[in-house]
């Protein structure tokens, strides 16, 4: 039953990856005033939970150095306030979309079934404990069906984000541990992944020491059986409590959901240039599965 989570995502997942890395993305906040893209993913992203602090900020999105978020906040909400974050936001996913999709795309029927069907679906996401998808969830809806459709999909996804972050909690991963493990199962280059949340090398061993004492990982850095158990438990969970939304909308609906997104996927991953701007060279999926 848990595949359909999972379905869901790789379908929804692609629609929202344009938030924050595009070239439209990074414009919009360099026009607020940002000062580079760090500034302008941490604002655009916390914006909804308000001006908040960096150790609230470090807390929610749980595998940054809190070194790497000091640094856009609380100085970000001098540049701009949070509803200014929020309207570039919307602006750099409006030009995204229409370069990635085509006018015409956005125009067309099956985009206006797909936001309704994700309109529905984001209505029953998980919020209780999930502080990121709350927050998004409270704010209007735009007018426009591939926006409302880009909306629904956050909601979705940090909904979900959300629920991993405490399987992650549950399984005794802390925020460095975390990564050790995702680049071991997914094999990302640690030093890449590593550099990427900003974390410094003595931080990190000593994560990886505390995982091989766990007997996570072994002596060359791999995960071990149970590492390779404990990453699918994580996985599992995550999957079965963002199920909510799939559950309520019913087999027929999201199958009719996932059918109109999947045209869209390739477009949206193909055409998309973020992975220039992107400090990760990761999609926003692996960022938060980390």
């Amino acid at each position: 039953m848990t595949a359909v989570a999972r379905r869901m995502w790789t379908r929804f997942e692609p629609y929202h990856d344009v938030t924050y890395f595009t070239p439209e993305s990074r414009a919009a906040t360099d026009a607020l005033g940002c000062r580079g893209g760090w500034m302008g993913y941490f604002g655009t992203r916390a914006a909804p939970l308000g001006a908040v602090s960096a150790e609230l900020v470090t807390s929610a999105f749980y595998s940054f150095h809190p070194s790497r978020v000091h640094r856009a906040l609380p100085d970000a909400w001098d540049v701009a306030t949070p509803e200014a974050f929020l309207e570039a936001r919307l602006i750099g996913v409006d030009r995204a979309l229409r370069r990635l999709l085509g006018p015409d795309a956005l125009d067309a029927e099956a985009v206006a079934q797909a936001a309704d069907l994700a309109v529905a679906a984001a209505g029953f996401a998980a919020t209780a404990g999930r502080p990121l998808a709350a927050a998004n969830a409270r704010l209007p809806w735009p007018d426009r069906p591939h926006l409302a459709l880009w909306q629904a999909a956050t909601v979705l996804r940090e909904s979900r984000g959300d629920g991993h972050l405490a399987a992650l909690i549950t399984a005794g991963l802390d925020p460095c541990e975390a990564l050790v493990c995702f680049a071991a199962d997914n094999g990302v280059d640690p030093d890449y992944l590593r550099q990427a949340r900003g974390w410094p090398s003595a931080e990190w061993e000593l994560a990886v020491h505390r995982l091989q004492g766990r007997g996570l990982l072994d002596g060359a850095d791999a995960l071990t059986n149970e590492g390779m158990a404990l990453r699918r438990w994580v996985e599992e969970r995550t999957d079965s409590c963002a199920m909510a939304p799939w559950e309520a909308l019913g087999e027929a609906r999201t199958d009719r959901l996932a059918d109109l997104l999947e045209p869209m996927a390739p477009a949206l991953s193909e055409n998309n240039d973020a992975k220039h701007l992107n400090p990760f060279g990761l999609t926003s999926a692996s960022m938060r599965h980390g």
